[in-house]
């Protein structure tokens, strides 16, 4: 539950989402007390405020709310897409912060799409990379719990370093990572230079001019097809079913 809720509130907060708060609340209180769960209710929280146009004097500005007045729909989504969407200091997509745009990322991506495939679920991405976070999430929650955790105490440098991003800027959203930190063994580092060292390898310096949405980082191939991508390129809106 901790990571079907982190899931869903690291998403763009539309009017869907933000209806939804009540639930998310009360599936949250029904679990037994414990740091993730009240990280995640105060983000909830932060999200229902909105819709109920209540105030507070606890916000600020790093919160991306006006004065004592709290957030409202539009505040939210233009707070989502500063944070996650203009910039990448922020970004969701765990595989960007370990290998960047290299070619190691290909394959790094490849194989968070074999573990998928390994589940026996049909899965269906939209167009995102499979290392996006809100999906990886999912996974572990609906589909496979055990290999998503996996997945997520590989990757345990890459959230790290997102959270601590998000504490740098002031976010409220610091709260989502830090319950899913909470999640997984150990203690979270206390700063980046202690985040950076959790990676089993440093990142390479090369870049190949792979943007982070372009069509041939798509979780389309496999690993060997991958390999054949320099000689045919996939079609830009091509969507993805990847069966076992």
């Amino acid at each position: 539950m901790i990571y079907q809720v982190a899931s869903l509130t690291l998403q763009y907060p539309d009017d869907e989402l933000l209806s939804q708060t009540p639930l998310l609340a009360a599936a949250l209180a029904d679990l037994p007390d414990s740091p993730s769960t009240r990280a995640l209710a105060r983000f909830v929280e932060h999200l229902s405020t909105s819709s109920r146009g209540d105030t507070t004097s606890s916000r600020d500005d790093t919160t991306g709310s006006r004065g004592d007045a709290a957030p409202t729909p539009d505040d939210l989504r233009r707070d989502y897409v500063d944070v996650f969407d203009l910039s990448r200091h922020q970004t969701l997509y765990l595989t960007y912060w370990s290998d960047g745009d290299t070619r190691r990322r290909g394959s790094a991506l490849a194989a968070i799409k074999q573990t998928y495939r390994d589940s026996g679920f049909l899965v269906d991405t939209h167009g995102e990379l499979t290392d996006y976070l809100p999906m990886i999430l999912e996974f572990a929650a609906r589909a496979d719990l055990p290999a998503g955790r996996e997945l997520l105490i590989e990757h345990r440098a890459s959230l790290e370093l997102i959270r601590l991003a998000l504490l740098d800027r002031g976010s409220a959203y610091a709260g989502v990572l830090r319950a899913i930190c909470d999640t997984l063994p150990g203690e979270s580092p206390k700063d980046k230079a202690t985040a950076l060292s959790m990676r089993q390898s440093a990142p390479a310096v090369e870049r190949v001019g792979l943007e982070s949405g372009d069509p041939r980082l798509l979780p389309l191939f496999t690993a060997q097809d991958m390999a054949a991508m320099t000689r045919t390129s996939p079609r830009p809106d091509a969507r993805v079913e990847a069966r076992r």
